[in-house]
């Protein structure tokens, strides 16, 4: 991997890790800083996200501080410049799941376009 797509893999772990933070949660134009204007998400749960049902999440306490979110294998790839691809496992209180999200360069900064997690048993 070259310098470039380190930094870029580095930026979007980074951004990932914020968004998993709850003090940056619990702040709707922390988490809009992070995520793209065209964000989608397909849920554990099964259901889709947008921008704006996202932020009532997030917003609502999803992650407890007593209690964060433990984060495992994480790895990344630059898919094209600008673009990258995360993959990681996730525990939050027993729930447990796989989640993939997509990060692009924007003027603003690196941003998640898009994300989608599944249970595992």
């Amino acid at each position: 991997m070259t310098d470039e797509s380190e930094r870029a893999v580095q930026a979007a772990i980074d951004g990932e890790m914020r968004l998993l933070d709850p003090e940056v949660r619990a702040s709707p134009a922390r988490v809009l800083e992070l995520l793209d204007p065209e964000f989608i998400e397909f849920g554990a749960s099964g259901r889709r996200w947008d921008v704006e049902s996202i932020l009532t999440v997030t917003s609502g306490g999803s992650v407890s501080p007593e209690s964060p979110v433990k984060v495992s294998e994480m790895a990344g790839v630059v898919l094209s410049p600008g673009i990258v691809h995360l993959t990681y496992f996730t525990d939050n209180q027993g729930r447990q799941a796989w989640r993939s999200s997509v990060w692009r360069l924007t003027e603003r900064g690196w941003r998640m376009y898009f994300h989608q997690a599944t249970l595992t048993s």
